[in-house]
């Protein structure tokens, strides 16, 4: 009933800039509950195909159990986006109409206290995949102040990031940081009804950290246009100010444009275009999605087009 129950954040919007088509080949490569496959998966009937990626095994698990009525055409793999053009070759995968990246923590890890993410009493864990890597309780016990602090401001702009990282790793040492629950209330500022939590920021941040989350993206990003086809489109939703940025910033380089001096007659650069920019600016959710999933509200679509390549005259 959870994976039910889940909303995919702008859907619509999604398979809007996606089109979908039957014989077509799509990865979703942050599966979750598998809200937005499902959604492929009907559009591209009768024969579409999916490949589902997911570095959360509890995550392929729920979204197997959504999409059983399509099983003869998907086919699910764990592993993390960042290395996707060795995963669809694992699976006999050579390119893609579609890639898909909703970024960020799902809503189904956020609602798990035991995964360590909200602020219940949960465990210092915070790992998308809990069978690989340090979990924050484990990056607490070596990390200094000094670099506990950069990672707050850099990932979470919280603001007094030096005198928190030093509460946060006094309690830790002490044995008083117990669980979720507790680094909360180590984050100065009260819970007012309706208002944004204030160790969002914080928990944020720190999920960022154990994941390697911007690591994770900026790897993906490197390896565009080269997992899609020609005419094959990726479609990002960010939830991050840096996110958005980091998929900004590459979605126009890929476009182009020319780098030569400013006055020069020709261009002797001879930079490829290789994709086109369908979104020129973020595209975000409306009104009546925020009202009824509030955790849309910060989301930022960009999607692109692989084109055949050509050379940018940039003029």
């Amino acid at each position: 009933m959870e994976a039910l129950a889940h909303q995919p954040v702008m859907a619509d919007q999604v398979m809007e800039l996606m089109q979908p088509k039957a014989g077509g080949a799509y990865v979703d490569c942050t599966l979750g509950a598998g809200g937005h496959a499902q959604r492929m998966l009907e559009l591209s009937a009768p024969d579409g195909r999916l490949l589902g990626v997911d570095r959360d095994p509890a995550a392929l698990a729920m979204a197997a159990r959504r999409l059983a009525p399509f099983s003869d055409r998907c086919t699910f793999v764990h592993g993390r986006f960042s290395d996707l053009p060795r995963l669809m070759e694992q699976v006999g995968w050579q390119q893609a109409d579609g890639v898909l990246a909703d970024l960020g923590v799902s809503s189904m890890q956020f609602d798990q206290a035991e995964r360590g993410f909200s602020f219940q009493a949960g465990p210092l864990d915070m790992r998308m995949d809990s069978s690989a890597g340090p979990s924050l309780a484990e990056l607490l016990d070596t990390m200094a102040e000094k670099e506990l602090a950069l990672a707050l401001r850099r990932f979470g702009e919280v603001r007094g990031a030096k005198k928190l990282a030093h509460r946060i790793l006094e309690a830790h040492r002490g044995g008083a940081l117990t669980d979720t629950a507790e680094l909360a209330k180590l984050v100065p500022g009260l819970r007012r009804p309706g208002k944004t939590h204030p160790a969002t920021q914080v928990f944020m941040a720190l999920r960022i950290l154990v994941n390697q989350e911007l690591d994770e993206l900026e790897s993906m990003l490197r390896r565009l246009p080269e997992p899609l086809a020609v005419g094959g489109r990726v479609v990002f939703i960010a939830f991050h100010s840096l996110e958005d940025r980091l998929v900004k910033r590459r979605l126009v380089d890929l476009e182009g444009p020319c780098i030569c001096p400013p006055g020069l007659p020709t261009c002797g650069c001879n930079r490829k275009i290789s994709m086109r920019r369908l979104t020129k600016r973020a595209v975000m959710p409306d009104e009546d999605e925020i009202r009824s999933n509030p955790r849309s509200r910060s989301a930022r679509l960009r999607a692109a087009e692989r084109v055949a390549e050509e050379i940018s005259d940039g003029r």
